[in-house]
């Protein structure tokens, strides 16, 4: 190779190297605003995971507690039941021994 074409080569490959450095910040800039945007679509989307667990969670707590108050009227009630039934029957059986 004669020094023309030398010459030319090293400035080709230098115009292409100055151009892939330029291009490199370009796409790391790039790179870096795609990796941001996906980490605020990550964070987003857990946020609004955490909020639907939690509002789950609340509604079956809310849920559970009405069935167990529930259950604890219908236990207090035939709790009462029982006694006044109970009460009633020795009364009767007070009478009848009086009788």
């Amino acid at each position: 190779m004669t020094k023309a074409p030398k010459t030319l080569a090293i400035s080709l490959a230098t115009i292409a190297l100055l151009g892939v450095a330029a291009c490199s910040q370009k796409a790391q800039n790039e790179a870096s605003e795609a990796a941001n945007t996906m980490a605020g679509d990550a964070n987003a989307t857990m946020a609004r995971a955490v909020n639907t667990t939690d509002a789950a969670v609340d509604s079956a707590l809310g849920a559970a507690e009405n069935k167990m108050d529930a259950a604890s009227n219908k236990i207090d009630k035939a709790s009462k039941d029982a006694k006044n039934d109970a009460g009633q029957a020795l009364k009767d059986a007070g009478n009848e021994i009086e009788d």
